[in-house]
Parts: structure tokens; sequence; C-alpha cells
């Protein structure tokens, strides 16, 4: 039996379900974590054989001697961590105890994003021109390197947060103002074109299993505007031609950072030129459902074939693509903070009903959500289809029909 250490095996959402992989495929699972064990997920709770509680999780000199100590005389096989604020803190610990994998400094291209294109710039990858700053001066001076159109993020950062698009001089001051707080930030070009991602389940860098999502409209274009419905797609065609050139990317991109064994995502874009342009690379799974998605696209579990892949170099089951998979997050309209109804919704499963999965709203007389802290919103809905026009016909339906009132 292998012993494998998770960090926060209770968040994000997702986190529950690969303790549950790691249980399912035979492995002895210790979670480390600052909540108590008690007010974990119970699917997390179940799967794991011992939990440390930590008093700050990102104190990483403390954790890690906490656990050094936790698991004295034991041997430790994986150390794993699918959350992008616990990545260093995992490198740490696998060097800590002499076990395989990403280390401190192979780690830090994943989360300093001027690193990462540092590294893939060197490798010849096509990337967006970029520069790295930390104050407001530096920010400017980089836009007259970037030129515009350019893009304000976190050096750190994942999903959209802190992320702003600019056009202009103006535009560039308004979003300087709402990154104050941000201690470091990276300015790079803007790419036209759609936004895809590239996720991979990989084994000593053999990929076992390979995804391209396409997001509807772009992340940081939904994150700013609160009337979309935030859509993405998992593609059934991988062999599609821009798709495939996208996936050449992500392989010379893995390649470059040295990445071997687990669960990889990347975004990159398409653009009207017809090329292919990097985003950015996480050394984890992606949130936000794709990998329920991922798993309606083959009718298969891919929290446990990630858990499969680490611990026994191997997925053992089917992952033929069967379905493309679409994914609709909801946000309700109106001026209160209370779901008072829900139009259109029997209208649409009367139409297309047999192809929903997935269907999880709010229900009337609850809370209404902020959509920029719980990425959901206001519930979502899954449908696949073989047909990719069929699927992106349902997408669009519930992103356009289906409202969510509060008064």
């Amino acid at each position: 039996m292998l012993n494998v250490i998770l960090i926060a095996p209770g968040f994000p959402a997702e986190m529950p379900h690969f303790t549950r992989g790691l249980k399912a495929v035979g492995a002895s699972v210790l979670g480390i974590g600052d909540q108590p064990k008690g007010a974990l997920d119970p699917m997390a709770r179940e799967a794991l054989d011992a939990y440390l509680q930590v008093p700050n999780l990102w104190d990483e000199e403390a954790v890690t001697k906490a656990t050094v100590e936790r698991v004295r005389g034991q041997k430790i096989d994986r150390v794993e961590c699918l959350w992008e604020p616990g990545m260093v803190l995992a490198a740490r610990l696998r060097e800590a105890l002499g076990v395989d994998g990403l280390g401190v400094e192979q780690t830090i291209p994943f989360r300093d994003k001027v690193r990462m294109k540092e590294v893939l710039a060197a490798a010849g990858v096509r990337i967006p021109r970029f520069a790295r700053a930390r104050n407001a001066a530096e920010v400017r001076e980089a836009a007259r390197h970037c030129g515009y159109p350019l893009i304000i993020k976190p050096i750190d950062g994942a999903g959209s947060a802190d992320t702003y698009t600019c056009r202009n001089d103006a535009e560039l001051e308004s979003s300087l103002a709402l990154v104050r707080h941000v201690p470091e930030l990276t300015v790079e070009e803007f790419i036209e074109g759609e936004e895809f991602t590239f996720d991979t389940i990989c084994t000593e860098g053999k990929i076992l299993f390979e995804n391209v999502g396409w997001y509807r409209p772009k992340p940081l274009v939904a994150r700013l505007n609160d009337w979309i419905s935030p859509q993405c797609i998992v593609m059934r065609d991988l062999e599609a031609p821009h798709l495939r050139q996208g996936r050449e990317l992500g392989r010379a991109v893995l390649k470059a950072l040295g990445f071997r064994s687990g669960f990889s995502h990347m975004e990159w874009f398409y653009t009207p030129k017809g090329e292919a342009v990097f985003g950015e690379i996480g050394a984890r799974a992606p949130g936000a459902r794709l990998v329920h998605m991922m798993n309606y696209s083959v009718d298969a579990d891919l929290f446990v074939g990630w858990a499969d892949a680490v611990c026994h170099g191997r997925i053992g089951q089917d992952l033929a693509k069967k379905y493309n998979a679409a994914m609709v997050f909801k946000r309700a309209s109106g001026p209160g903070n209370v779901i008072t109804r829900i139009d259109g919704l029997q209208r649409l499963l009367g139409r297309y009903g047999e192809h929903v999965c997935n269907l999880e709203l709010v229900r009337i007389g609850e809370a209404r959500r902020d959509y920029r802290k719980v990425l959901v919103g206001d519930g979502w809905i899954a449908c696949r289809h073989p047909d990719l026009d069929f699927t992106v016909e349902m997408a669009d339906a519930f992103a356009s029909e289906l409202a969510i009132h509060a008064d």
C-alpha cells in the first residue's frame, strides 16, 4: 500500500473527490489542512486514514516541521496538492521527505507567471509579450513595452481574480487603483481570439489523458459582466486542426517546464490569424467543475483516474471521448439578495432534458451568491451530446432562456 500525503483534502469543492480517488486505488491517505477534521466534507473525511490539523496551512516552515515529525519512521511515497496556493508547500514537503515529484525550483515557474513565460520563451514557445511590475511606475513602463491592449494580473494568481484588460492609459490608471493590494503583477500583451484549455493527466512524462475545453466567452469577459452566464464546452473531437495546434503547444509547454506526473491545466488562445498562443499553466487540476465535465465527456471517473496515474502509473478506465459536454454557470438578476423565482427551467428540460447530466440551482428563498467569490454562481447545468453544434445550442439556450431572479 502506498502512503500519500494530500494537502487540503477538504477544500476547494473538488478536493474531496480526489481524496476519494486516492482511497479507491488502495492508497493510505494522510490529509493536511487547517480545518478541524469534523468540518471536512464527509466524502473527504471517510477517505482519510489520518489527518494532521495545522494552525496555518500557509506557514510552510511550520507545516513542514509538523509533517516531518508526524510521519517520522514512516515511508511516504507521494505528496500531492491540487490547489494552486499549496503547490510550493507540497514541493517543500517532497524535498524534506525525499519524495519524488516537483521540487521547489521546478514548481516556481508554475506559480510565478513571469518566470513561467521566461522559461517558455527560452524554449521557443509562442507567448504574449510580458513584463514584471512591483509598483505603478513599473506597470506604466511595462505598458509602454507591451503596448495596448494589455492585461494586468497577479504574478501568482489563479482564475481571473484581480485581472483587468486595459486598452488605453485611462483604463490602465483605473485598473491600477483596483490592484493596489497586489504586491507583484504581470503586465502582458492581450491576445485576441478564442480561449481554450489543454488539460492532461500524466505519469513520468507520458500523457495518459488529455482534454480541451472551450471557454464561452473568455473568463475575463465573463467576470467583468455580471449578466453573462459563463460556459465551458469540453470538446469531443480533439483532432480538429485548431485544437491539434493547441495540443502541440501544450506538449511543448509540459516538456519545457519539466512536468512529469499528475494533473496539469493550461489555458491558450486561438487567434483570428490561426495561431495558437500560450496563456498560462498550473501543475494541478482545473477547478470550477471542469473535471466533472471531463467525466461526462468520457463516462469515466477521472478523480480516480488521476489517483491511479500518480500511484500506479496507469489509468485503468476506458477514456475514449464519447460526448461534447457543456456546463453553464447561472447568475441571478434583480436588485435583491434572496432568490424569488426561476423562469424557463421546465420548458428547457422539456426540450433538452434527456441530454442534461447535472442540474444544481439555488432554491427559491435561498440567499443570492456572489459569483466573484463562488465561481458556480447561483448554480450550474451540464449537458452533453456527440454533436458539437447541438451541444452549443443547448448551452446557449440554458444561458439565455433560464432566468434566476432575486428581489
